[in-house]
């Protein structure tokens, strides 16, 4: 159950402080840079996708048998299944349209309109990809309170 949140947790703190701002001051150009990071935050999310879902078993299969119910609506419950919501989103919603239209600005076709909506689509995925930080630190909080009173 640690495990899973740590490598979703890490992941994103990785992904965010590292890489990406690695990438963009030692790759040659951006678009190398852009193709290194879409693909890095495609392995992001499955890792995430996958971590919620080992963390949100296990922790429903440690209340059953710590506490003898599952609770689903505790508090880590409720974070993790919005994690999975707002990381959805991204990998299956944003990503693919942020992907096409990147693939549209090498071609002779791209526009300020094209690039305005990459723009808004970025913003949004920085801000999904801080929720799903923001809810997993609150997790990380609240399981090692729970641990804490064992």
């Amino acid at each position: 159950m640690l495990l899973a949140l740590i490598v979703w947790i890490g992941g994103i703190i990785f992904f965010a402080f590292v890489e990406t701002r690695t990438l963009f001051t030692v790759l040659p150009t951006t678009r190398l840079a852009g193709d290194v990071v879409s693909a890095s935050l495609t392995k992001l999310h499955w890792m995430g996708l996958v971590s919620g879902f080992v963390f949100l078993v296990s922790s429903l299969l440690y209340n059953q048998q710590r506490h003898l119910q599952l609770r689903p609506l505790a508090a880590e419950h409720v974070l993790a299944v919005l994690m999975l919501i707002l990381t959805a989103i991204s990998q299956f919603g944003i990503t693919p349209r942020m992907r096409q239209l990147r693939v549209e600005f090498q071609g002779a076709t791209s526009n300020s309109t094209q690039r305005a909506e990459f723009d808004h689509l970025h913003e949004w995925s920085t801000r999904l990809e801080g929720g799903v930080l923001l809810c997993g630190l609150v997790i990380v909080f609240v399981t090692a309170r729970r641990f804490g009173e064992s």
